[in-house]
């Protein structure tokens, strides 16, 4: 598994931090808009309105992430 360097919560501007932890939003923090926007896209996608229920969404994000090989 790659490992990819990441800042630590309180080097990130407040203005840049998200209200999540996730491992993958923290890779995006060396580029702080990244993060923002990331996190915004994650949760239109999963809490959005649409045709698909919460769980549903989950199952498509599970299952991409075994056919991908994911590990996390």
């Amino acid at each position: 598994m790659a490992f990819i360097k990441y800042l630590l919560a309180d080097a990130v501007s407040a203005e840049d931090r998200v209200s999540d932890d996730d491992n993958i939003l923290r890779i995006h923090s060396v580029h702080g808009q990244v993060t923002k926007l990331h996190y915004e896209l994650y949760r239109e996608l999963m809490y959005g309105a649409g045709p698909l229920s919460r769980i549903q969404r989950e199952m498509i994000a599970v299952t991409v992430s075994v056919k991908n090989a994911c590990e996390y």
